[in-house]
């Protein structure tokens, strides 16, 4: 075990041997961090939070109280194989959150990039692929294999289904389920997700260029206008000068079995 001498450890709190805890870390009352866990620099673990399994967290991590991170897959192939969690740094994991380490059919490494807000009661499920900035809002769920790319958005108790794609600046609705890949920078809302637009608001936050926003625009209307992957093909070929309609088309023309929320 090696805890650096500038970190906190509230008595009451259960820290196994073979743990990491690094220089500045905060472990708070009745938290049990077990024995492959490693925190970096200036982690906060709050009261009753529980880190377990092959998980690393990275520096300036917040987990809030009652978390559980690390825990095995729920998934009845899992055969106790040795999977790990990898959680990048200054995200804010809240409440009740749970994630899950992978499996030997994912690759077994579920991972959590950089700057993510992951909110009170949300889902993380095994071998799930989570880029940076990502917002995962109240009780959002997760399942596995999920791939959520950079400034996505998932809203409140929204479900995403299994080795579903969500691309770069999506934004899901409230009480939404996806059951198909969702382009970057789509719009995506009801009880059973349909893909009604851009995200232009996102878009504009970001700084995205009005010549951009046109690009997307255009391309959202020909894509609706044929079938989705020849469409997207054609229009790779004719080529575009946008470089976030060529992000889109590569994310249609990517590795993917599943099918795609098209626009109506």
């Amino acid at each position: 075990m090696r805890i650096a001498s500038s970190a906190k450890i509230h008595p009451s709190a259960i820290v196994e041997e073979g743990a990491e805890i690094g220089a500045g870390c905060t472990v708070g009352a009745f938290a049990v961090i077990g024995p492959s866990v490693r925190l970096g620099e200036r982690v906060v673990i709050r009261n009753h939070a529980v880190i377990t399994g092959h998980t690393d967290i990275g520096d300036d991590t917040a987990v809030f109280p009652f978390a559980v991170i690390g825990e095995i897959p729920q998934d009845l192939k899992f055969k106790g194989e040795e999977s790990r969690l990898i959680i990048g740094k200054r995200n804010r994991i809240r409440e009740h959150v749970t994630i899950n380490t992978g499996t030997e059919g994912g690759g077994l490494i579920t991972r959590v990039g950089d700057d993510c807000l992951i909110m009170a009661g949300a889902h993380v499920g095994h071998d799930c692929q989570i880029g940076n900035k990502v917002i995962l809002v109240n009780s959002a769920a997760l399942a596995g294999h999920c791939v959520i790319e950079d400034e996505a958005i998932v809203g409140g108790l929204s479900g995403v289904h299994q080795f579903v794609r969500i691309g770069r600046g999506a934004m899901i609705g409230a009480v939404t389920m996806v059951t198909a890949d969702v382009i970057p920078y789509g719009m995506v809302h009801g009880p059973r997700g349909t893909l009604d637009g851009l995200n232009i608001v996102g878009l504009k936050r970001r700084g995205a260029a009005r010549a951009d926003i046109s690009a997307l625009r255009d391309l959202m209307d020909t894509l609706g206008q044929g079938t989705f992957r020849e469409t997207a093909r054609e229009q790779a070929e004719a080529g575009t000068e946008s470089p976030m309609a060529r992000e889109v088309l590569d994310f249609i023309l990517g590795p993917s079995d599943r099918s795609f929320l098209t626009p109506r």
